[in-house]
């Protein structure tokens, strides 16, 4: 078993006991978000740090702020 640690730029997201290495370009799911694994680090005998690009979240509440400024 390996420890994976993964880190969104260097804020960190998840830690999580793992039997598979994620490699580069990979795409995951953590938390519910897409991402794409940037870099894996090893840094100690079962110890990965696994760094991770996340897909931009769009804002849809932009919308529904139109409505609120017409008149009744």
């Amino acid at each position: 078993m390996y420890s994976i640690h993964f880190y969104e730029s260097k804020t960190y997201v998840l830690n999580k006991a793992s039997r598979i290495i994620p490699s580069v370009n990979e795409n995951v799911r953590i938390k519910g978000r897409n991402g794409k694994v940037i870099n894996v680090q090893e840094m100690g005998e079962n110890r990965y740090f696994v760094f991770v690009e996340f897909e931009k979240i769009v804002d849809k509440s932009i919308p529904a702020m139109k409505n609120l400024k017409k008149k009744k």
